[in-house]
């Protein structure tokens, strides 16, 4: 359970990432921009007459602000789709598009809530705001943190899921962001009553942190470091940078949650004589630790390598300290020696919660976006001058900071032998990092997953992964492209289920019907890991007959449904269409219309079962129970939907007669293969048959085909 736990607090340490990533850029528009269009800043230096209000540079710089406030200022909308993201295994698009979602129906819901019950403050606690125009709750980063996990939570379960053959089209995938909507539509009618008191808590705990004084800071750099080697840190520290954990504030007029949003609202805001250092004692102490600190233990670790190998060593510790001092990323160094000597590591940790706690006792009110190397320091310290920053004290105590590291270390690994690089012959000189601990995690526990057979056998009748080039599906067929068609096995793909398989030059078309989606789901995961092999066919096996045949149904009828046209065209029997998948009834049988109107009606009274994202096909349950597929034109689903437009939806329930959908007739008449239009029966049972009524020309809303049942 503890191991468990621990392995789902490093996935979301790491999903954090994603949406943290854009901050640099995004601190970079704003330091730039709000910093040369800061009225004391440009009388300071000189600049109104070259870069002042009414420039060009003027006008550049106030959109690179704008560019970079508006990030920070949807942060939450952001951390829910960066979660969900990071935290989804595969298939990370669909969650990133159902957080989005799940979060406009969250907010949307706790705004109706507010509507309904009047919006007062006494019963909100003046905890109201304005989320993306929705009146909302001031949940912030937290907000979007919810959504995010438990969206991924949902994807994880639910991707591959496969419903009953009626429902299937919305299986894998796509049931996704349905069910995703329905749990945050109720999600927010429940935070509505539970995150007033939640939010007021965290109040609490914010305050309990800014009392803490000096000694609570130390705390806080101490853990952040000491959590890095399990991945952790990014879990410690964005509650305090972005939420109430870090404390609140108003500036310009607006309630402020986080430390580092405090920072960058106040790096925006014109006349703020010193940035709060109550929200970035949470960010300064990074700077001599970063920039000094790490620099002077590589600097130890050169000087105590063997002489004949402190060439090779100082090129990689060089490069190391560079990383550290400009980006803020010291990964490369502590690694190395958190590897080699735990000892200095320990002694590291204790040194980087004194560097923040020194920064708090000296007022220094430098923020950042990401970490804290040179390029943050000079952005958001040295431009913003030593009045608004007291950036002068980060290099008085990083020099300090240099010489105590370097001093320490190098006593501590001659004294103690520590095996840093160049200092053992058995070893090769390396720096280490994440990937190197992960690396031995994963070989010491020697997990291996369940071989997905189904997905092995269709890879294998695809000629082996190396042969697959590309793999997509559409409402009913999985589209793959291979490399060499010679390679690929009808008849191994049509054991895994499959209808018929289609062969168009180096295209496989293999025919499942609506569940196609969780197999390519579970094919996608299957290569990721499978063998890169060829798989080779006997040319006897290869080249054997495809055709399906037809079941003969003998018996008395007992009834018979009759089903209209849903087209006005030639109609003719199925075999007659343009493509061999149709043409076989890989699919089912029925009747294809070639149509001289743009107007799709409906053949018989049902629900519309699905409408293909590309407006090309319509599926439709008569009310008869009767499956039906409406397929406009051959491979019609290349055109992305354009000269297509519906009238209908998911679920709706429809008459004999009612416009389903219109098309441009020349638009896919030049751009498609064929307007041969199949319309079949999906799902008939062994007693049913069908029987063509009429061919040749007919009218929407004739009768076009019988189903007789049989005994």
């Amino acid at each position: 359970m503890k191991d468990k736990l621990f392995g789902v607090l490093q996935r979301v340490g790491r999903s954090f990432m994603l949406p943290i990533a854009i901050l640099p850029v995004a601190g970079l528009f704003l330091g730039i921009g709000g910093s040369f269009t800061n009225a004391t800043m440009l009388e300071t230096y000189g600049l109104t007459g070259i870069i002042g209000p009414g420039t060009f540079a003027y006008s550049i710089l106030s959109v690179m602000s704008a560019a970079g406030s508006v990030v920070f200022g949807n942060l939450p909308l952001i951390f829910a789709m960066g979660v969900a993201i990071g935290m989804a295994r595969k298939e990370k698009e669909v969650a990133a598009l159902a957080a989005a979602i799940a979060f406009f129906i969250m907010h949307a819901s706790i705004g109706a809530m507010i509507n309904i019950h009047g919006g007062t403050e006494a019963l909100l606690s003046g905890a109201a705001t304005s989320v993306l125009g929705i009146t909302s709750l001031q949940m912030g980063v937290f907000g979007g943190i919810i959504v995010g996990l438990g969206v991924a939570a949902l994807h994880n379960k639910y991707y591959k899921i496969e419903l009953p053959q009626v429902l299937s089209f919305f299986g894998g995938t796509r049931f996704v962001p349905i069910v995703s909507a329905i749990t945050y539509l109720i999600v927010g009618i429940i935070m509505f009553y539970v995150w007033p008191p939640v939010q007021a808590g965290i109040y609490k705990v914010g305050d309990i942190v800014l009392q803490s004084g000096y000694a609570g800071t130390w705390v806080y750099g101490l853990m952040e470091r000491l959590l890095i080697p399990f991945g952790l840190h990014h879990v410690f520290y964005l509650p305090f940078w972005q939420t109430a954990v870090g404390g609140t504030a108003e500036v310009g007029g607006k309630l402020i949650e986080g430390a580092q949003n405090i920072f960058f609202a106040e790096l925006g805001t014109q006349g703020i004589s010193h940035f709060s250092v109550s929200a970035t004692r949470f960010m300064s102490g990074k700077f001599p630790l970063m920039i000094f600190g790490l620099p002077g233990a590589a600097l130890a670790m050169y000087h105590c390598a063997k002489p004949e190998k402190r060439k090779v060593v100082g090129g990689l510790l060089l490069s190391a300290a560079l990383t550290s001092m400009l980006t803020g990323i010291t990964e490369p160094i502590e690694f190395t020696f958190l590897f080699v000597a735990p000892l200095l590591y320990g002694i590291h940790c204790v040194f980087a919660g004194l560097a923040y706690m020194l920064m708090h006792m000296l007022g220094v009110g430098v923020g950042m976006t990401f970490s804290g190397g040179f390029i943050d320091l000079f952005l958001f310290g040295i431009l913003q001058g030593n009045a608004k920053t007291s950036w002068i004290w980060i290099p008085i105590v990083g020099i300090g900071y240099f010489v105590v590291y370097y001093v320490l270390f190098t006593i501590l690994i001659k004294k103690l032998d520590l095996k840093t690089p160049g200092r053992d012959d058995s070893e090769e000189v390396k720096l280490y990092r994440r990937s190197d601990l992960e690396a031995k995690k994963n070989s010491e526990s020697g997990d291996a997953g369940e071989v997905d057979e189904l997905s092995a056998m269709i890879c294998r009748g695809l000629g082996g992964k190396k042969n697959i080039s590309d793999i997509d599906c559409c409402a009913t067929r999985l589209r793959c492209t291979v490399h060499k068609a010679e390679l690929v096995n009808d008849v191994l793909l049509k054991q895994t289920g499959a209808s018929g398989v289609v062969h168009k030059g180096v295209g496989v078309q293999i025919i499942y019907g609506p569940r196609v989606t969780v197999i390519k789901s579970n094919l996608e995961d299957y290569l990721a890991t499978a063998p890169d092999e060829e798989v080779a066919i006997d040319a006897v096996v290869r080249n054997k007959e495809r055709k399906v045949h037809e079941n003969k149904v003998e018996g008395k009828v007992i009834g018979t449904i009759v089903l209209a046209s849903p087209l006005t065209g030639n109609a003719q029997d199925l075999s007659e269409t343009p493509d061999e998948a149709f043409a076989n009834k890989m699919m089912g049988d029925g009747v294809v219309v070639t149509p001289i109107e743009g107007n799709v009606v409906s053949p018989a009274d049902g629900v519309i079962s699905f409408v293909f994202p590309s407006k090309h096909a319509v599926g439709l349950t008569t009310t008869d129970g009767i499956e039906l597929l409406i397929h406009i034109g051959i491979d019609t689903v290349m055109l992305d939907g354009k000269g297509f437009e519906t009238f209908v939806k998911d679920g709706d329930k429809v008459k004999k007669g009612d416009k389903l959908l219109n098309f441009d007739l020349e638009f896919v008449k030049t751009n498609a293969p064929s307007l041969a239009s199949p319309c079949i029966c999906t799902s008939l049972s062994s007693k049913q048959k069908i029987r063509l009524l009429k061919t040749g020309d007919i009218k929407a809303g004739e009768a076009l085909v019988a189903i007789d049942v049989f005994e």
